[in-house]
């Protein structure tokens, strides 16, 4: 069986930070094979250079691997010259062990190119690839801030001032203006007057925990925290008017996912950053959850179907899709249901990738059919029930627990049924 020839121009590359070796393989119209090597430098004048070499050689396809962020800049360079290129998984170009040379990996990328043994992976177009530049430092952002309120609370405790075990949130209003009069040194009373609301109800507690006195050492590091804190937020709150702004073009596609449980603003254009809205360009349903690595892997052998664990995928899409999970379960919808019916057996880690598989799913359709989302209200419980209830009830009756139905109240079952 020979492979046939899909591209008889073309041209692989091997990306590293400094340098680029290029091979191009020029097929004639007699079948004859030409093959130049050349290396070349990452600069934005070394970039010119290698699209002038490849058009100069009318290559139809350019292959490379993604190598860490050092493709994104050659990506961008080759389709501002419109130069068709492909980025595709290191995993699926691996060469045989023990010839690994920068000259091999660019021959061995185009050898794959031009007998089409490659796929490209999927790189969204230049305004996505910028929202996304966006809502991933947004997404590091929260999380710095989080990391920071979180030592807040650590050195307050350390200080010996129970202050988060009276009050809920720590960085809520009334906290946050105890907290800034602690480290201006005020006085207990000052700092009672305070509070509001609900919390006068605690005002002994609240004096019983503000007796300790605040270290001079504590008073320095939450003042700088808290201060840290101030600007991470109005960098965050600049942030989001950008990512508004940037989501424009998507607008109504940004409306269509916050009508589905468990989905704000934030995690809207997050999911379209990462996914885009095209939902063509990953073909079926089925195909669009396995690139996003949320489904189960294929794992058979001798006709049994076993459970397969799930791909290497988009990390980032990952974590935003197991975040809204989480929200998602906590709301009445079809996604509730099918936590209750499945975190029994299957466990908890394992029931939010599957709600984010069923997530991704939901967002398939509604944006092939461009509809906001409608709960179809699945009663995922009484499927299970239904499914199992004839197991359930043999296993009951054999160790004891319930009697052996009789004929008389399997028709009377029935009938109340009906």
């Amino acid at each position: 069986m020979s492979v046939e020839v899909i591209c008889k121009r073309v041209a692989g590359l091997d990306v590293h930070k400094k340098i680029i070796v290029g091979t191009v393989l020029l097929e004639d119209q007699t079948g004859k094979l030409y093959e130049e090597i050349k290396e070349f430098g990452t600069m934005s004048e070394d970039l010119s250079i290698l699209c002038q070499w490849l058009a100069n050689h009318k290559v139809e396809l350019t292959v490379m691997e993604s190598t860490g962020v050092y493709w994104k800049s050659i990506y961008a360079a080759l389709e501002q010259a419109g130069l068709n290129a492909q980025v595709v998984n290191a995993r699926h170009a691996k060469q045989v062990p023990g010839r690994k040379t920068d000259i091999k990996d660019s021959q061995w990328l185009a050898s794959l190119a031009r007998f089409g043994l490659v796929k490209g992976s999927f790189i969204p177009d230049q305004s996505l690839r910028d929202l996304r530049l966006l809502t991933r430092y947004r997404f590091k952002l929260q999380r710095m801030i989080s990391s920071e309120k979180n030592r807040l609370h650590k050195i307050v405790d350390a200080a010996g001032i129970r202050l988060g075990a009276i009050v809920s949130d720590i960085y809520g209003v009334t906290a946050q203006n105890i907290l800034k009069g602690l480290i201006e040194g005020e006085s207990i009373e000052t700092l009672l007057s305070y509070v509001k609301g609900s919390l006068k109800k605690k005002r002994e507690d609240l004096r019983k925990a503000l007796q300790q006195p605040l270290p001079s050492t504590h008073r320095f590091l939450l003042a700088s925290i808290l201060d840290h804190i101030e600007t991470m937020e109005k960098q965050r709150y600049e942030l989001d008017i950008e990512i508004q702004k940037a989501m424009r073009p998507y607008q109504k596609y940004w409306d269509i996912l916050q009508t589905i449980p468990g989905i704000d603003s934030w995690g809207a254009a997050a999911l379209i950053a990462e996914c885009g809205v095209d939902m063509n360009r990953f073909g079926t349903q089925e195909q669009f959850c396995s690139w996003a690595g949320m489904c189960p892997g294929n794992n058979e052998s001798a006709g049994k179907r076993k459970n397969g664990k799930t791909r290497k995928g988009n990390n980032f899409l990952r974590t935003i899709l197991c975040e809204i999970s989480n929200a998602a379960i906590r709301t009445k919808s079809q996604f509730k249901d099918k936590y209750k019916s499945l975190i029994v057996r299957r466990g908890y880690k394992r029931t939010i990738v599957a709600i984010g598989h069923k997530l991704l799913r939901v967002i398939w359709s509604l944006f092939m059919a461009e509809k906001p989302y409608q709960d179809p209200g699945i009663n995922y419980e009484g499927l299970v029930v239904q499914r199992n209830a004839s197991r359930w009830l043999k296993a009951l009756t054999k160790y004891g627990y319930a009697m052996a139905p009789t004929k008389n109240s399997v028709l009377k079952s029935r009938s109340v049924t009906a």
